[in-house]
């Protein structure tokens, strides 16, 4: 099969198109590189700054459309997969559509269908922008004003995305939230796919003992920090670190080298990594891959979804709780003795459900069934 991913996020789309070429098939990536990752692309789709930028990006794109077809699949990085105005991605999207046999929404990242399901007050208890009935910590915040994510809620995005939607022969999700918001749209042309981790090349170092103190380790992230909860996850962990100093101990990562990055989480036992989340997301699936602990989301509904009913090792954390932070943090340091177990149930968890081939799997497995369907068709 030949297949090309357009757009790529935290590297979801390099690690599964390395997968598939494992698996015998031809993958091909065409992206940005995940903007300040870098990630390996083969069709480099990087835009510069200013004016001048815009016009060396225009003709790249123009310049790379022969090496975007005869493809049996297209998976689109979101609904915004080139990084140019709505008119000009749908234009682009006509194209892929009439010179490959289908294109799928790859549904990785907030677009305009997430953005309202966030808002409608029933699908989900909380999200990035809701939490119950209230707006979230970061749509009060001036972050949000300066950023403008209001945008996907304007009246131009909701058209782009009305428009993709009538004409994707598909879409594949990465967590439960993407999941459970297509459901109504695509219905069984939608299917689960996952987070790819690759997990052959991340070794773990399993906590094979009690620590003496629990390392908690977090990432900061200062354009999501509020969006994700890492600041409330932060405050915990602070407050924590005071309560028992004795026995747990805080490192606090932001804007170092990947090298450094790395070598400091492998010092470490459980990572905090997001608060509003039902599904654990990529950085604390790696960590889990590591043999860390995850703090993170893992909702019921989750676990369903991924049929996960013996190995739940996830520390799920919920914004609807008054100190439930505070209290699933005083737990692990009160209950250290379980590190140990909870290390080797992480990678365990990553091997079975986020492995890299075994998503590439769930994909091909949805991809010959829409190819099968539009055969009938």
């Amino acid at each position: 099969m030949k297949i090309l991913f357009v757009g790529d996020a935290s590297n979801m789309h390099n690690c599964l198109a390395q997968a598939l070429r494992d698996l015998g098939h031809t993958a091909v990536v065409a992206s940005n590189g995940s903007h300040w990752m870098n990630t390996h692309r083969d069709i480099d789709l990087k835009r510069g700054p200013g004016k001048i930028g815009v016009i060396k990006y225009g003709l790249k794109v123009l310049r790379s459309l022969p090496q975007m077809r005869d493809f049996d699949v297209v998976e689109t990085c979101g609904q915004v997969f080139f990084d140019l105005k709505p008119g000009k991605v749908r234009w682009l999207f006509n194209w892929l559509k009439r010179h490959n046999r289908c294109i799928l929404l790859g549904a990785i990242g907030t677009d305009y269908t997430y953005f309202a399901t966030c808002h409608d007050g029933k699908t989900y208890r909380y999200s990035d922008y809701m939490v119950g009935d209230k707006p979230s910590p970061f749509v009060l915040s001036q972050e949000y004003i300066d950023k403008r994510e209001a945008l996907w809620g304007a009246p131009f995005m909701r058209e782009h995305n009305d428009y993709l939607l009538k004409r994707y022969d598909g879409a594949v999700s990465c967590l439960w939230e993407y999941q459970v918001c297509y459901e109504p749209i695509f219905g069984e042309r939608l299917a689960y796919g996952g987070l790819p981790i690759d997990t052959n090349n991340v070794e773990p170092t399993i906590l094979d003992h009690e620590p003496e103190k629990v390392k908690f380790f977090i990432g900061i992230q200062r354009d999501r920090n509020v969006l994700k909860g890492t600041d409330r996850l932060l405050e915990a962990a602070r407050r924590t670190v005071d309560r028992y100093p004795t026995l747990c101990e805080l490192t606090v990562v932001e804007s170092v080298p990947y090298e450094e990055y790395v070598k400091l989480l492998n010092q470490s036992h459980v990572i905090l990594d997001q608060l509003y989340s039902y599904t654990p997301a990529t950085n604390a699936l790696l960590a889990m891959a590591r043999g860390l602990v995850a703090v993170s989301g893992a909702e019921p509904e989750y676990y369903d979804l991924i049929n996960e009913h013996d190995n739940q090792p996830i520390i799920n954390v919920s914004p609807l709780i008054e100190g439930d932070i505070d209290a699933k943090l005083e737990w692990i340091v009160n209950n250290k003795h379980l590190l140990p177990d909870l290390s080797r149930r992480s990678r365990e968890f990553v091997e079975k459900h986020n492995d890299s081939h075994v998503v590439a799997r769930r994909h091909l497995d949805f991809y010959d069934r829409i190819l099968n369907q539009k055969t009938k068709d």
